[in-house]
């Protein structure tokens, strides 16, 4: 299997809480790849969080950092990469992006809403309403999302180890199109 994208980075995009660091460290193992988490770049780096980095910079300089981010990362080779849930906001990182192949983790509203109600560190979540503030978010982003080379449905109550495995299934079936174009 591990020679299964030749090389060619994957990216995993969607929104916060879609499991995107968890389910990119278990296909960085099974592919035999490197994993990074662009978020964990970022605030390494900065050397502050990324509430921080909104707090004290807005997130117009976030998305600059992480647009760095992806440039650097995109010139390498065999890594998963967990993007941050905005990084499909910004047109430069499509061309970062299209150097590999792109997975969206696509869950509902309520999915991300059950699995981030406790998080306090989401800059993006310090609402009145979560669930509502997630279900704009989304809206917002789906078209962005959707140009993902492959989409992930997440079901409730599905493991990462299961997700994971449905990408790593569907892979052949994505790969076989882009051969043709």
């Amino acid at each position: 299997m591990n020679n299964l994208l030749q090389g060619i980075n994957l990216y995993l995009v969607g929104m916060m809480g879609a499991g995107k660091t968890t389910v990119g460290r278990l296909l960085a193992s099974e592919l035999g790849y490197g994993f990074v988490d662009t978020d964990e770049v970022i605030t390494a780096s900065a050397k502050k969080s990324i509430n921080n980095i909104f707090a004290e910079e807005g997130e117009a300089e976030f998305r600059k950092l992480e647009s760095d981010v992806l440039s650097q990362v995109s010139a390498y080779t065999k890594l998963a990469v967990a993007t941050g849930g905005g990084i499909i906001l910004k047109r430069e990182n499509w061309s970062y992006l299209h150097h590999g192949l792109i997975v969206w983790l696509d869950a509902t509203p309520e999915l991300l809403y059950n699995r981030l109600k406790q998080d306090t560190t989401r800059p993006l979540l310090q609402d009145s309403n979560p669930l509502l503030k997630i279900t704009n978010i989304l809206k917002e982003r789906e078209s962005l999302y959707a140009l993902a080379d492959l989409r992930i449905t997440l079901q409730e109550g599905e493991t990462p180890e299961e997700i994971a495995k449905r990408v790593m299934n569907q892979i052949p079936s994505v790969l076989k199109h882009s051969d043709a174009v």
